[in-house]
């Protein structure tokens, strides 16, 4: 009889502020949409990471002709093959290499074409106004300035460039945007909040009279304030089950289909269904207990019960 009555009660109660209601739904949902899209942007930038640290390499360019000319790196002379040599067993003496390959000015200048081919100064270039290089994968990407101090500055070396440096400015704003995000939610959730407190208050003073009547009674202090609970805790689940068909269908509509990212950024490995999901039972749970705490900590200073 008591479960049936408190069922009654959440009824009553959220079709009595319907529009509050709905405004708590909404406001709810998409702050939830917002955390769990910024957990799953996290997701995303370690997987980005996971995928490309693992590619990256760090070149060291080689002097040609043309640098000898004007580069000051390179004011000794394009590098020798004694130069080359020497440079190539260095490498492959140092622990932080796990492979070297490479480049000739012939195969850099296949690559620019391929990459840049449309731009008017590959017309201009020829294959001896390339640069020779050693690609060189590193057991870890972090190790750069070991190759740096080593090759930096030596003679026949132009430069030395780290492809990490690249892709974390790269990540860098990415999770600048995450960031932002996060902002973005935890505005939304206080305005959830502040909606859900005034939402009970307008419910508890509502029914104000059969309140009296039942602590006249002698009616539990939770007993009275199950209904108004419930009724907050419903409603931000009925908003946590949308921000997850939100997830769900801006994964389906923006990596799958639709936008179909995956298929038009083959470079980019985008977390899968899996990471989602697991998403999925947080969102919930925090839709269930947020406005129930909300609920019940309004209502013990209202309702002094």
């Amino acid at each position: 009889m008591r479960a049936q009555f408190v069922l009654s009660e959440i009824g009553v109660g959220l079709r009595r502020n319907l529009t509050m209601t709905f405004a708590v739904i909404v406001s709810v949902a998409l702050s939830l949409a917002l955390f769990g899209g910024s957990l799953l942007m996290s997701d995303q930038v370690s997987t980005m990471k996971g995928y490309w640290y693992d590619k990256v390499n760090v070149s060291v360019f080689l002097c040609n002709k043309s640098d000898a000319e004007s580069d000051p790196n390179c004011a000794k002379g394009a590098v020798t093959q004694d130069q080359k040599n020497q440079i190539l067993t260095d490498l492959k003496k140092m622990t932080v290499v796990q492979s070297v390959t490479y480049e000739s000015q012939d195969e850099a200048y296949k690559h620019y074409k391929e990459q840049f081919g449309d731009s008017p100064l590959a017309a201009s270039l020829t294959p001896d106004q390339m640069q020779e290089s050693y690609r060189i994968k590193l057991k870890d990407p972090e190790k750069y300035q070991v190759i740096a101090t080593a090759f930096d500055g030596r003679d026949g070396v132009q430069s030395v460039q780290d492809q990490k440096g690249i892709l974390d400015n790269l990540f860098e704003l990415l999770n600048g945007m995450n960031w932002a995000a996060r902002a973005v939610m935890a505005l939304m959730l206080v305005v959830a909040l502040m909606l859900i407190v005034n939402t009970v208050r307008v419910s508890a003073f509502s029914r104000r009279r059969e309140t009296g009547i039942m602590r006249l009674v002698g009616a539990s202090g939770f007993y009275i304030q199950a209904p108004f609970i419930a009724e907050a805790a419903v409603a931000g689940l009925i908003g946590g089950t949308v921000a997850c068909g939100f997830l769900l269908v801006a994964r389906y509509f923006i990596i799958d289909h639709g936008l179909a990212l995956s298929e038009k950024l083959n470079l980019i490995n985008f977390i899968g269904w899996d990471a989602v999901l697991t998403k999925l039972p947080l969102i919930l749970a925090t839709s269930l207990l947020m406005p129930a705490l909300a609920a019940f900590f309004a209502l013990r200073k209202y309702l002094k019960v």
